[in-house]
């Protein structure tokens, strides 16, 4: 009976490594998928530049410089100052329109 003892002991250990390089399979492939997507997210967040067939991605922070700009471009139509903003014509569009209430109630 050695002999059988030594093969249910030598299964056993069959099975224990192959179950431990399971387990270290699905570890190594669960991280390689987080630094992917960290990859990714740096990618992202730094911009990536042209490549045959592929045009350039800005990052975050130029990204977010355009936006600044083209936000402030807005906030400069709706304050009123020189006559040319849309601001300006709003207001005057608005005195018109009351000047003719006003004149149509006399």
């Amino acid at each position: 009976m050695p002999a059988i003892d030594a093969a249910v002991i030598w299964s056993l250990a069959v099975v224990a490594i192959a179950g431990v390089l399971a387990l270290a399979w699905r570890a190594v492939r669960g991280v390689r998928r987080i630094a992917e997507r960290l990859d990714d997210f740096v990618d992202d967040w730094n911009g990536v530049g042209p490549r045959p067939g592929v045009p350039e991605r800005p990052g975050v922070m130029t990204r977010l410089t355009q936006i600044e700009g083209r936000l402030s471009s807005m906030e400069h139509e709706l304050q009123p100052n020189s006559g040319q903003t849309l601001r300006d014509a709003v207001n005057r569009v608005d005195r018109r329109t009351r000047d003719l209430a006003n004149d149509d109630n006399q």
